[in-house]
């Protein structure tokens, strides 16, 4: 979807040119599944299969407001340090006795205020929002550091945080609760009023003022859903580990925006749709799992999987353009 596209009838027939992102990833996705299936041992069991799933849900949950971020035209580099900051203040609350669900409802709270602090100076200010978010991405991840001396905050036996891990018919949790939320996310961005407008204020902000859209609060919206999704996935995260650490989700800023990249968003903005970070989720958590299946060092396949983003991205620049050109 572009920012065009909110101005023009909706095609009622399934229009190839306008899907090729979304099918060459899944074309890529093919092939993950047949070269790891046949080079890494354990690949198809069901256990990898389940924690395929969960590690997608620490990306997508991120990743799906992310992508509204860049489709507006902004950047958020803070994820990770959030998510590590919130597991730590909820387990702190956790660990002075407060009650789980208002302990949970403030974590979430906090979450959307960092995300919203982010907004405001992007809205208000006029601080880039790479500016402002690397601001709160050392701040957080400093902050985290020092009230735990980069020590895990253990939260002992917790009934509530530990059915978040427990799973459902085989399925984690976490991954639930990120098919949920793509759900709402993709209605959001298709059908509503604000998913347009989202849209409308990445292609053209001048266009989108002029035309009577609220520029400053689109802005700060989409960035204090950035800081609830990221607060979501810092309580999974505290289920998953039983306690709140300051240096995990390290480096999960990058793979999120990888993945909304990889699905096709434009970094420029006006640009992209759920279903194709969807994808970018499910390759770059397939190609992170192939990799240490495979036992690759850690430090190489940092290199290899830049190498296959960067070459992913490329892929589908390419198939994208191919796409409009079949469409013109």
């Amino acid at each position: 979807m572009t920012a065009t596209d909110i101005h023009s009838r909706p095609a009622r027939h399934f229009n190839l040119g306008r899907h090729m992102n979304e099918l060459s990833l899944l074309a890529a996705i093919i092939v993950l599944y047949i070269v790891f299936a046949s080079t890494a041992q354990g690949f198809l069991t069901v256990y990898n299969q389940v924690n395929i799933l969960r590690d997608a849900a620490t990306i997508g949950i991120a990743a799906w407001a992310v992508t509204l971020i860049i489709i507006s035209g902004e950047i958020d580099v803070s994820t990770g340090p959030m998510v590590a900051f919130i597991s730590v203040i909820l387990a702190f609350m956790l660990q002075w006795g407060w009650p789980t669900i208002p302990a949970i409802g403030v974590a979430l709270l906090v979450g959307a205020l960092l995300g919203g602090t982010a907004g405001a100076l992007r809205a208000f200010f006029d601080v880039p929002s790479f500016v402002a978010t690397l601001g709160l991405w050392s701040a957080l991840r400093g902050s985290a550091l020092f009230f735990t001396d980069a020590l895990p905050v253990s939260i002992g036996r917790n009934s509530i945080v530990d059915a978040l891990d427990r799973p459902i018919l085989g399925l984690p949790p976490a991954a639930i609760i990120m098919l949920v939320l793509f759900a709402v996310f993709w209605f959001v961005s298709k059908k509503t009023a604000f998913g347009r407008s989202v849209y409308a204020v990445g292609g053209n902000p001048q266009a989108a003022f002029l035309s009577g859209i609220n520029v400053r609060r689109i802005r700060v919206m989409v960035f204090v859903l950035g800081g609830l999704m990221a607060a979501i996935s810092g309580l999974l995260l505290l289920s998953r580990l039983g306690s709140g650490n300051a240096t995990a989700a390290s480096g999960l800023e990058f793979d999120v925006i990888a993945a909304v990249v990889v699905g096709g968003t434009a970094l420029s903005g006006g640009r992209g749709s759920m279903l194709g970070t969807m994808l970018g989720v499910l390759a770059i958590t397939l190609i992170g799992n192939g990799l240490i299946l495979l036992g690759i060092n850690p430090f190489v396949q940092e290199v290899v999987r830049g190498v296959i983003i960067v070459g992913a991205v490329l892929v589908n620049m390419y198939a994208i353009r191919r796409g409009q050109a079949g469409r013109g």
